[in-house]
């Protein structure tokens, strides 16, 4: 399931990250690589705040439908 589907608060595995290459790299230097944790803090309308490789990150939407978790 995509990221912006996971519940706040419940650690989740990175299964998949999608999108184009620029996006992709962008992804894995914030810490979104396959196999790592991620948890959602705060869903603000869409936009996330996670915590992924012992920081908080804000996220966009877009941006947290193309990493898929579970």
């Amino acid at each position: 399931m995509p990221l912006t589907m996971a519940k706040e608060g419940e650690p989740n595995v990175i299964r998949r990250v999608g999108g184009k290459e620029e996006t992709r790299k962008f992804l894995e230097n914030l810490g979104f690589v396959v196999g790592g944790l991620v948890t959602v803090v705060t869903d603000a309308g869409g936009n996330l705040i996670v915590n992924v490789k012992e920081s908080r990150v804000a996220i966009g939407k877009d941006m947290a439908n193309k990493i898929q978790v579970g």
